[in-house]
């Protein structure tokens, strides 16, 4: 894998719509609502090569209120 992030990346609990806060460092990367947004923010932070795979195994990411398997059903984002 290339470049990881520079500061850990921490997947917060899901919301009251199913969405999870990801943060990397003090920089709020945005609200994840599956593993493939999460995947999509680690991109645009500099983590190239990031993927569902990377984000469900990666030591890098600390999962709060339930590991990459924890995603309430909010509405539908399609």
């Amino acid at each position: 894998m290339g470049m990881g992030p520079a500061h850990p990346v921490v997947i917060y609990p899901p919301a009251a719509d199913g969405g999870r806060r990801v943060r990397a460092g003090v920089h709020f990367l945005g609200m994840a609502y599956g593993l493939l947004d999460v995947a999509e923010f680690l991109r645009e932070a500099g983590w190239d090569e990031a993927d569902e795979a990377c984000v469900e195994s990666s030591a890098l990411i600390e999962w709060r209120g339930g590991g990459p398997g924890t995603w309430q059903h909010g509405p539908k984002r399609r």
